[in-house]
């Protein structure tokens, strides 16, 4: 995986942040305090952290031991092997320090909403202007399953160390994705264990490990993660935690593709072959290789949804869309 250990949280240059390969920035925010807190001890992180808010309540995850860290399917697929509790910033930090055995995660936590004042000293200005999301991911030794996020990331280890195992877009035939509408967090997952992948049952997977990109982080450093590049990521300390910063290089009224993926899934899949081809011909002419000749024969007061997207345009073609599927 590329890395650099040149670049300066204030001002993280452009071909970084448009970059489409993952790449490791060491030592990006060892001047935050949660790191200078973790460098110390986890009590002293834990301590700087507790005073953000000890009494906030916030949803968590936890595991039996038996899970080994692994937040994943139960059994039968019917549901998970964790469960999700509220509680609160305190006794989750009291549980870390003394060992549980049980597995802890707190996913992606906003810190505006969540713990005032904390991102005051602990922001990457350079992404100002790209309005990121910022969030906290705090727990003990786990394991999160491979996935995708629609946005770009950057992670930044604040305490205890991370694995990370990217695998490129091209690589989703090869990762055993499971179902895409009973999901952990939101995002279809991959079914292969990163840490002891079964090759019997899932042999494709070794297609995808040659194309494997891995990095392990220390408090301090950070990993830039392109969208849509699948990552695994795994905890390996007893107090860990990061904070990311997601933004899209696409306005926010565009929405997710992923809503177009499950419609081409109810109205696509299923057609004859003779009928997909001629659909992956009109979404190649109008979606994938579309450019200004596409519409060019047309005059620009008959382009309707052919005319460059714009928010109020948006607007209207989800109204149209909820008119079709409310018939």
């Amino acid at each position: 995986m590329l890395e650099r250990r040149d670049v300066d949280a204030e001002a993280i240059p452009s071909e970084v942040l448009r970059s489409t390969q993952p790449m490791v920035l060491r030592g990006l925010v060892r001047h935050w305090p949660l790191v200078q807190a973790a460098g110390r001890s986890d009590a002293d992180f834990c301590s700087y952290l507790r005073g953000f808010g000890a009494q906030t309540r916030l949803g968590l995850w936890r595991g039996a031991p038996e899970i080994s860290g692994r937040f994943f399917y139960n059994a039968d697929f019917t549901g998970f092997n964790f469960q999700r509790e509220i509680g609160t910033l305190g006794s989750l930090l009291d549980e870390l320090l003394a060992g549980s055995r049980d597995a802890l995660y707190l996913g992606s936590t906003e810190l505006d909403a969540s713990f005032p004042g904390l991102r005051q000293h602990h922001d990457l200005p350079v992404l100002a202007g790209r309005n990121p999301l910022a969030s906290l991911w705090l727990g003990n030794r786990m394991q999160v399953a491979t996935h995708f996020d629609l946005p770009d990331n950057i992670a930044c280890v604040v305490a205890g160390r991370r694995r990370f195992t990217l695998f490129p877009p091209e690589q989703v035939s090869n990762l055993y994705i499971g179902p895409l509408d009973l999901t952990p967090a939101g995002q279809p997952v991959s079914l292969v264990d990163v840490t002891r992948p079964d090759l019997e049952r899932f042999p494709r997977y070794a297609q995808a490990l040659a194309r494997a990109q891995t990095a392990e982080l220390l408090p301090g450093d950070a990993i830039f993660i392109p969208s849509q590049w699948w990552h695994g990521v795994e905890s390996l300390a007893p107090v860990s935690a990061l904070v990311n910063f997601w933004w899209r290089q696409s306005p926010a009224y565009m929405d997710t593709p992923l809503n177009t993926l499950m419609l081409a899934l109810m109205t696509l899949r299923d057609l004859p072959p003779a009928q997909r081809d001629a659909w992956r011909a009109l979404f190649d002419h109008y979606v994938f290789n579309a450019d200004e000749q596409t519409a060019a024969h047309l005059p620009p007061v008959a382009r309707g949804v052919l005319a460059p997207l714009t928010e109020a345009g948006a607007r209207q073609l989800r109204a149209t869309l909820l008119n079709r599927l409310n018939r």
